[in-house]
């Protein structure tokens, strides 16, 4: 008894010491303090605050329902937040979890999950498609046999631009697609010409299938999404309807916003638009495509993926006056916009009344993504007012690098 009383300030310390200990391991957030987050680069501090306020300015301009966008420098997420709302007339806020539909977006993960294969050998790019798709038939039988997988990724087998993109809305399946494209009149040899694609395009999903033995989706879980940590993202129909977070499609143009239903179009070709994914998975996927996971992507991969395969010129639907001095290529999911200082990386993406923007500057190791719950004028200004505004910093932010 004695022993007891004269050791109790003993026995509260080593009592205290093990509660602390079982509270960490139990995960219990007040005895455990968060890292202190390293300063960011004065002068990107500078330019993030700039261009957030730019990016709420315009958001104020469209009144657009809901936004997010995240900025990523030098393999590290930066700045990641949600604007506005979910859906219009509602409190409900947008997350950095929140998830939207990604459009044509989805078209720079086929670029990179064929170039992950064809690094390990399972195909390759000048593989002709009808090695693995012994169905694939264009008008001419002789284009049928060159075609090859990178005139799929880069919309140059020699069809009339948005071939059969009709039958993806209206619900065909890729296979039923294929079976149509023997009816259509080519529009150039293989290689030459640009023509953008949905369902052509979609057909790197059953090339892939054919020579891995899995589904497009299945693999773009496995390869991509969680090894990347994008744990918000998927490629169907069924899960951004379950999903408790999402956003909600809206209609309308800067000022009057109409909220209206999802609907499965471009599921059912997931290469071209069928994505969807939080601004949080779109910081980490900017970081693998900026070179921040080289054990997933490394620089072959990126070089190959964003490697300009046709000039598309005569393309200029995007960001006219910006592209003025601009040369503009396709790689593969990817447009490539150079000019005499800079090459940047770029795609956009609408379906279902979401819009969303991405772009990269490689050098520079610095990228943006943009998501939008309508689509408004504010998807053709968020890409140049981002690179405009880093152009002032760009000198000031390298040297203090």
């Amino acid at each position: 008894m004695y022993w007891k009383v004269k050791h109790k300030p003993l026995l509260l310390v080593v009592w205290a010491i093990a509660l602390m200990g079982f509270a960490c391991d139990s995960g219990l957030k007040i005895f455990r303090k968060a890292p202190p987050k390293a300063p960011l680069n004065p002068y990107l501090e500078l330019f993030i605050q700039d261009y957030v306020q730019f990016f709420e300015s315009e958001m104020e301009r469209t009144q657009l329902p809901g936004a997010a966008l995240a900025i990523v420098w030098d393999s590290t997420v930066v700045f990641s937040k949600g604007f506005g709302v979910k859906s219009v007339g509602s409190r409900d806020s947008v997350d950095e979890h929140t998830v939207f539909r990604l459009g044509s977006l989805s078209k720079g993960f086929a670029g990179i999950l064929t170039a992950m294969l064809a690094e390990e050998g399972t195909l390759a790019f000048d593989d002709p498609v009808v090695r693995y798709v012994p169905e694939f038939t264009l008008r001419s039988g002789e284009q049928t046999q060159r075609v090859r997988i990178r005139h799929l990724l880069s919309h140059s087998a020699g069809l009339p631009y948005h071939t059969f993109t009709n039958l993806i809305e209206a619900g065909y399946d890729i296979p039923g697609i294929i079976a149509r494209l023997k009816e259509v009149k080519l529009n150039g040899k293989e290689g030459e010409v640009f023509s953008y694609q949905n369902a052509a395009f979609s057909v790197i999903e059953e090339v892939i299938k054919a020579s891995t033995g899995r589904r497009y989706p299945e693999l773009l879980q496995e390869r991509i999404f969680r090894p990347v940590g994008m744990y918000d993202a998927s490629a169907s129909y069924e899960a951004i309807l379950v999903s408790p977070n999402k956003a909600y499609p809206h209609e309308g143009y800067d000022s009057t916003w109409t909220r209206v239903e999802f609907t499965p179009k471009f599921y059912n070709a997931v290469a071209a638009g069928g994505v969807n994914a939080s601004i949080s998975d779109m910081g980490k996927w900017l970081v693998l495509l900026l070179g921040g996971r080289p054990e997933l992507a490394g620089p072959a991969v990126l070089d190959t993926v964003f490697s300009p395969q046709l000039k598309t010129n005569s393309d200029r639907r995007f960001f006219k006056e910006w592209l003025v001095e601009k040369e503009v290529y396709y790689g593969y999911g990817w447009r490539i916009l150079n000019t005499p200082e800079d090459t940047i990386v770029y795609h956009g993406g609408y379906v279902n009344s979401f819009k969303g923007e991405i772009a990269l500057h490689r050098r520079d190791r610095i990228g943006v993504c943009v998501l939008m719950n309508g689509a408004g004028s504010m998807a053709g200004t968020v890409i140049p007012g981002f690179f405009e505004r880093y152009r002032v910093y760009a000198d000031s932010i390298r040297t203090s690098r």
